[in-house]
């Protein structure tokens, strides 16, 4: 890996945490191509593999600059953290586990991409039926659920109460035997499939286009 001159705005924040775990993200392309991440040591988080990460970001590519992105159940942030790297404006990432975000807001510190990211520390269900609070809503969102808890429906479902830009993408990543359904105005562009789990790209439909 190319290593780069620190620089204060690339430096993690004073008190920042170092993540126990063996584990690393490595940003794929963008500005912070190469990069490597440390990953918090917590069952459960499995950050979206680098072949179906690089196969959904060639899909958007010319979606992805100037995005406003939301990161659902954002675990170690891989997806929104990849989008800000290829010229997203912003991206909001919402997690439960507050250690988990805790290490997403150090790396995003870490990445110099503070200013356009912003880590809320929730429950996603709640989060999504309180409504948005921002002026503009999201052009690309990334849904990527814990598996066989049935929460995928519900979330695609609530999405579509004020946080999507009338011809939003979508990328919902879950158990490949889980059935989900979706908006009528989603319709499927793209499908990824990797180990256990599959990932949909869906486009929303602007009003009266079937």
């Amino acid at each position: 890996m190319t290593r780069r001159r620190s620089s204060p705005r690339s430096r993690p924040r004073p008190g920042a945490r170092s993540p126990k775990g063996s584990g690393r993200l490595r940003i794929i392309g963008g500005e912070y191509r190469r990069r490597l991440l440390p990953v918090l040591d917590s069952p459960g988080l499995r950050p979206t593999p680098d072949r179906v990460r690089e196969t959904l970001f060639n899909w958007l590519a010319a979606a992805t600059p100037g995005a406003r992105v939301l990161d659902l159940f954002a675990g170690t942030g891989a997806l929104g953290l990849e989008a800000l790297s290829r010229g997203a404006a912003r991206a909001l990432f919402v997690e439960r586990d507050p250690k988990v975000a805790g290490a997403l807001e150090d790396n995003l510190h870490t990445l110099g991409a503070a200013d356009r990211g912003q880590v809320l520390t929730g429950d996603v269900l709640a989060h999504l039926a309180a409504g948005p609070t921002g002026d503009s809503a999201f052009t690309l969102v990334f849904l990527d659920p814990p598996f066989r808890q049935g929460l995928a429906t519900p979330c695609c479902k609530r999405l579509e109460q004020g946080w999507l830009a009338p011809e939003a993408w979508i990328y919902v990543e879950t158990e490949t035997e889980l059935e989900v359904s979706v908006p009528d105005r989603w319709s499927l562009h793209r499908e990824v499939r990797a180990g256990d789990s599959t990932g949909r790209l869906y486009r929303r439909l602007p009003p009266g286009i079937d």
